[in-house]
């Protein structure tokens, strides 16, 4: 977990980037149990014969998928409010999946910070500019507006 940041540091860095993660590995294992967990097993994931007769030219990871990933990227990228007690997932806005992952690609996060807006007593809703981007390609995986809420102690 990144070190944390005063709600001072966190106003001061409206409109910068926060960093980036670690690439990650997608590979179809990885794809063939999210396709399990959900019951999504479209052929475009799941199947490299039929996929790579297609356009796509072989399997890609669902877009649910690669936004599931966000929890674990997001790790690498979302500093913690200082006295936070808990960092809810409060969700997205203006998301879109602009391109596929291949089974096999790497992708990362990319995070800049939007805005910290109080909510209440003890209560930040913070907004993120977030993409996935994909290695090799110019144009991320996923774009949108992720809002986390931080609530502190006090």
């Amino acid at each position: 977990m990144l070190p944390a940041l005063t709600l001072t540091d966190y106003q001061a860095r409206i409109g910068t980037e926060l960093g980036r993660s670690d690439w990650l590995i997608v590979n179809q294992d990885m794809i063939d149990r999210f396709a399990d967990l959900t019951g999504d097993h479209q052929f475009i994931h799941v199947d490299p014969v039929r996929a790579a007769a297609t356009p796509l030219g072989g399997t890609v990871a669902h877009g649910f998928l690669t936004l599931s990933l966000l929890g674990a990227l997001g790790m690498q990228m979302v500093p913690p409010l200082s006295g936070a007690a808990m960092i809810i997932n409060y969700g997205f806005d203006r998301l879109r999946f602009i391109t596929p992952v291949r089974s096999g690609g790497r992708i990362r996060g990319a995070l800049s910070l939007l805005g910290v807006d109080a909510k209440g007593a003890g209560q930040h809703l913070i907004r993120y500019a977030v993409t996935v981007e994909v290695e090799g390609s110019e144009k991320p995986a996923l774009a949108a507006e992720w809002l986390v809420m931080m609530v502190t102690t006090g």
